[in-house]
């Protein structure tokens, strides 16, 4: 009986040696960070910064894990981490934590059922593994799952942003302005990377039109690359506010057809669960007359 707990103990022990050698060994500088630092237009260094600040006790956590161990995004998954409005750190402190659940969860588990039932002693260990990959994982399914939709509600905010700036437009309120006071309207996700962008913009002193394709680029938004392109012609002394009706419409209708299509995919998709009680009752009575025939 004996044994188990000296898994355990051993377990806790190499566990305590491997965070006291993680926490105490320095970590060796890498030239890449070395060299963007120096690079005076490290967006890029700023944009990783900017993700991986903490605010709860799990973003702190993640942070600590990117920074000791050299973890790394791709951008694909940054960038849907930004339309959610997520940071880098709070993504892998759910990774950490899920995969600490997963491997806590078979053990307790695991050490209960070998009191009760007698299984073997590898059977919680390989539990535990398993379920530590497993939690670890389980954040990067939820983001694919959710991608779709973050992208379709940056879509809809970015339709509500340009009528705020029509409407600012049309107050009489310059491009530039337009632009910041339909950005600090509301706290959605898009709506925050705009107002850091223009923010960006306007303590740099350049064009806020650049750091809008920059942005866009970001982001996988090519519609907010229209947005600059028709605001930007308030530089040569065109009228926007019929430029950016017409552009709104133009938007709204494209992703009202896209939502169209995904709306009769998934209602096709569902055909095959309406089919299948028909299924099943068919069967029944085919399965009675089968048996009496056979008994005949």
């Amino acid at each position: 009986m004996t044994a188990p707990y000296a898994v355990l103990a051993g377990m806790l022990l190499a566990a305590g040696l491997l965070a006291f050698a993680i926490a105490v060994l320095p970590a060796t500088p890498r030239l890449a960070d070395a060299l963007e630092r120096l690079d005076p237009d490290g967006a890029q260094l700023r944009a990783d910064n900017a993700d991986l600040v903490a605010v709860g006790r799990s973003d702190r956590v993640g942070r600590w894990l990117v920074h000791r161990l050299r973890l790394r995004i791709s951008e694909r998954t940054r960038t849907a981490l930004r339309l959610q409005g997520r940071t880098v750190a709070e993504f892998y402190g759910d990774k950490a934590a899920l995969a600490a659940t997963g491997f806590v969860l078979p053990v307790l588990l695991g050490f209960v059922a070998q009191f009760s039932l007698g299984i073997p002693v590898y059977v919680p260990a390989i539990a535990a593994l398993v379920g530590a990959i497993v939690g670890f994982f389980v954040p990067d399914l939820q983001l694919a799952r959710s991608t779709k939709t973050a992208q379709s509600s940056a879509v809809e905010s970015l339709l509500t942003f340009i009528d705020l700036v029509t409407l600012e437009r049309l107050a009489n309120a310059s491009a530039t302005e337009a632009l910041h006071n339909a950005a600090r309207v509301s706290d959605a996700p898009l709506f925050l990377q705009m107002r850091s962008a223009l923010e960006r913009a306007r303590l740099e002193q350049h064009s806020p039109y650049g750091e809008l394709r920059r942005l866009a680029g970001e982001l996988d938004l090519p519609e907010l690359n229209d947005v600059a392109d028709v605001m930007q012609l308030d530089e040569s002394g065109a009228a926007l506010s019929g430029a950016l009706r017409a552009r709104v419409r133009e938007l709204r209708d494209a992703h009202l057809s896209r939502e169209q299509l995904a709306a009769s995919a998934a209602a096709e998709g569902m055909t095959i669960y309406m089919t299948l009680p028909a299924l099943i009752f068919g069967a029944i009575f085919m399965i009675a007359a089968l048996l009496r025939l056979v008994g005949t």
